[in-house]
C-alpha cells in the first residue's frame, strides 16, 4: 500500500509485483496494465505491477501492501465482485435507507433487527456525516502532541488512540480518534466539531510549521462494524491478520485500485472496527459486508448505542460546562507528556483533586427531556444530558452529570419527575487509570 503505508523508489527491482492481484476492473483483460491510485487527492502510477485473477467463486482478490525489511509484503482481502455503479448512498436507498436533510443515514427501516445484531450478531453503519481530517507535513507529530490530551510522541506508525481537543481551561470540545500513518495522521471526528476543529488547528500552525490540516470527510467514507461477530466478518473478508491487534492498530489494503484502511475500534468500543475508504470504493466494500453477514444499521440506533454506551458528545455531555475530567474521559487524557493546550488546569485539578462532578448513566422509569434537573431529595445534584429507550420495554436510559459529593453508582435519584438509579457505563472512567497512577 504506496499512499501513506510505505514508499518505493524503484518498482523494477520487485518483480514479483507483477503477480499481486489487485481488484481492478480494467484489469480484466490484461495481465499488465498501468493503474492509477488515488489516495486523497495524491496520485500514484504503478506500471507493469499488476495482474488480475479470479477467484474459484468468481469475485476478485485484493492485497494488503505493507513494508517490512525494506520490501513490499502482500495479503489477500477478498472482495465479491459487484455491479459497476458502486456509489455507496445509491445502494443504501435502493435497500430502503431513510436519509436526512443534511444526508444521514438514519435508518434502514429495521431498527430492532439492527440493535439485535450489535448485541447478539453483527452490524455495519455508515458514519460517513463525521469529519475526517487528515494532518500531514514533517512536524505534524510535534504539532499535535501540542494540541491535545493524547501522547503523540509515544506513538509509531500504524498504531492510533483516542484523544480530546480542549480549551485553555480544559472545557472539551471533541474527543476524536486518532490513526497514525506514514505521513500523516487521520482524525475521526465529530459531525459538528469537524469545521471548528479545522479551524482551530490551522490557527496554531506557524508560519515556520510544516504542517498541514486537510479536511477529507467529502472524499471518503467511514464504516464501523459493531458485535461480537465483528471477528468473522474479517475472516469472511480474509482480513484476519487485524484480528486480536490492539485498540487503533490499522492496516492498509487496496480493493478496485483505491485504499481501503480497516482499524480496531469502532468508536463506541475498543473492539469491532472502522473502515476509512474512497468513494469509489465505499460501495463494493458495503456489498461486501453485508454479503460476510452483517445487518445494516442507521444513525438513530447509532446514537442510542452510544448513549447506552455512555459516549459524550459536543452539544450535549462535551460543553463549556464541564471539563475533560468530569466527562470521564481519562483514558484519552496523558499525565506523563509536556504542554498542551488546557494541560495546566489539568494538571491542578488531578493534583488538588479538583473534579466535582461525574458523567454517570442513569436507569430511568420514564422518558425525560434532555437538561431536566437530577436532584436527590427535593435537592438539585445535577443535569440530564441524553436520553433514549431502555432495553427493556417501558424503560428508559440516560447521561447526565452529578456532583460528586453526592455519590456515583447505586444512588437513586429523581430525573424531573421520573425515578432513576446511578450506574457504570462502558466508555467512561471516573478516576487515574492504573497504568498512569504507577507511571
Amino acid at each position: 500500500f504506496l499512499m501513506d503505508a510505505c514508499t518505493v523508489s524503484n518498482f523494477s527491482s520487485l518483480p514479483f509485483l507483477t503477480h499481486m492481484p489487485l481488484c481492478h476492473s480494467a484489469m480484466q483483460q490484461s495481465n499488465h496494465l498501468p493503474l492509477q491510485l488515488n489516495w486523497f487527492g495524491k496520485g500514484f502510477n504503478l506500471q507493469n505491477l499488476t495482474q488480475n485473477r479470479r477467484s474459484p467463486a468468481g469475485g476478485l482478490y485484493t492485497r494488503r501492501l505493507n513494508r517490512r525489511g525494506g520490501c513490499l509484503l502482500a495479503t489477500a482481502l477478498y472482495i465479491r465482485s459487484t455491479p459497476i455503479d458502486n456509489d455507496l448512498h445509491s445502494i443504501m436507498k435502493d435497500m430502503g435507507a431513510q436519509f436526512s436533510e443534511e444526508g444521514v443515514v438514519e435508518t434502514f427501516g429495521n431498527d430492532e433487527k439492527a440493535l439485535d445484531a450489535a448485541e447478539n450478531g453483527v452490524a455495519v453503519v455508515e458514519l460517513s456525516h463525521f469529519g475526517r481530517l487528515r494532518v500531514t507535513g514533517d512536524d505534524r507529530i510535534r504539532f499535535l502532541h501540542n494540541q491535545s490530551t493524547a501522547d503523540f510522541q509515544s506513538l509509531r506508525e500504524g498504531q492510533g488512540c483516542d484523544t480530546v481537543f480542549v480549551t485553555p481551561t480544559a472545557r472539551t470540545i471533541d474527543l476524536a480518534t486518532a490513526w497514525i500513518m506514514k505521513r500523516a495522521v487521520v482524525f475521526f471526528v465529530s459531525p459538528s466539531s469537524r469545521q471548528g476543529l479545522s479551524k482551530m488547528l490551522n490557527k496554531y500552525i506557524f508560519f515556520a510549521d510544516k504542517v498541514e490540516v486537510e479536511d477529507i470527510t467529502e472524499r471518503t467514507h467511514l464504516l464501523t462494524i459493531m458485535g461480537p461477530n465483528s471477528d468473522k466478518v474479517m475472516e469472511q473478508l480474509n482480513i484476519t491478520e487485524i484480528i486480536g491487534k490492539p485498540y487503533g492498530t490499522h492496516l492498509h489494503y487496496v480493493v478496485e485500485g483505491t485504499p481501503v484502511t480497516v482499524g480496531i475500534g469502532n468508536l463506541l468500543s475498543s473492539k469491532g472496527y472502522s473502515l476509512l475508504l474512497s468513494k469509489d470504493t465505499a460501495g463494493i466494500v458495503w456489498d461486501a459486508i453485508l454479503h460476510a453477514g452483517a445487518v445494516p444499521m442507521g444513525a438513530n440506533c447509532w446514537e442510542h448505542l452510544r448513549i447506552l454506551q455512555g459516549r459524550p458528545t459536543p452539544g450535549k455531555e462535551l460543553t463549556d460546562e464541564f471539563n475533560v475530567l468530569e466527562a470521564g474521559l481519562w483514558k484519552a487524557i496523558s499525565l506523563t507528556k509536556g504542554c498542551y493546550i488546557g494541560q495546566e488546569t489539568v494538571a491542578r485539578l488531578v493534583t488538588y483533586d479538583g473534579v466535582k462532578q461525574h458523567l454517570w448513566g442513569i436507569h430511568l422509569e420514564g422518558p425525560v427531556k434532555a437538561g431536566a434537573d437530577i436532584s436527590i431529595n427535593g435537592a438539585k445534584v445535577g443535569k440530564l444530558t441524553s436520553c433514549t429507550f431502555g432495553k427493556s420495554k417501558g424503560k428508559y436510559f440516560g447521561l447526565g452529570y452529578i456532583r460528586r459529593k453526592q455519590g456515583g453508582s447505586g444512588i437513586k435519584v429523581e430525573v424531573g419527575q421520573v425515578s432513576g438509579m446511578v450506574v457504570d457505563v462502558p466508555f467512561l472512567t471516573q478516576s487515574l487509570p492504573k497504568t498512569e497512577v504507577g507511571a
